[in-house]
């Protein structure tokens, strides 16, 4: 097991400013956190190397890509054998309208973030789709009315 490397107040800095806009020059980073460009390059392959930083993407705006519905949708499995649950979990895997996915504990198996153009989208997408895999003994869902809050920083 190798040892992680502590996680400073610089750190957190870098961290925190990424969170808000990757897109930053190191330069710019730096200069936000009060360090070096060339610390502060070091200290972001530290993190990447560490498992702290993940790849980078840019955040969509569904509605304006016609996938304004989001739905919560609870679901119980037939059988929890392994295969069963490995045989939903590539399922949901192969789903592009799956967004998120949550294995849980409690009265349902798995928690679904599904985003659809409309509500007869998501009717058959549910009814054809997932109600009818063959792992999949039944679901619940739940509509989105609004978007409250939406975030992707971690706290720091």
């Amino acid at each position: 097991m190798t040892a992680r490397r502590e996680i400073d107040a610089i750190d957190r800095r870098i961290l925190a400013e990424l969170q808000q806009d990757a897109s930053l020059s190191h330069a710019e980073l730096a200069e936000r956190v009060g360090a070096s460009t060339a610390s502060c390059w070091r200290r972001i392959r530290a993190l990447e190397a560490d498992g702290v930083l993940g790849r980078q993407v840019r955040l969509l705006d569904a509605t304006r890509l016609g996938r304004g519905v989001n739905v919560l949708c609870h679901i119980r499995l037939k059988s929890h054998l392994a295969e069963a649950t490995e045989a939903f979990e590539s399922f949901v895997a192969s789903r592009d309208e799956i967004i998120e996915c949550y294995s849980m504990s409690g009265e349902w198996d798995y928690l679904l973030r599904i985003l659809v153009a409309d509500v007869e989208d998501y009717t058959r997408f549910l009814m054809r789709i997932v109600l009818r895999h063959p792992s999949v003994a039944t679901g619940s869902s739940h509509f989105a009315l609004a978007q409250v809050k939406y975030t992707t920083a971690i706290p720091l």
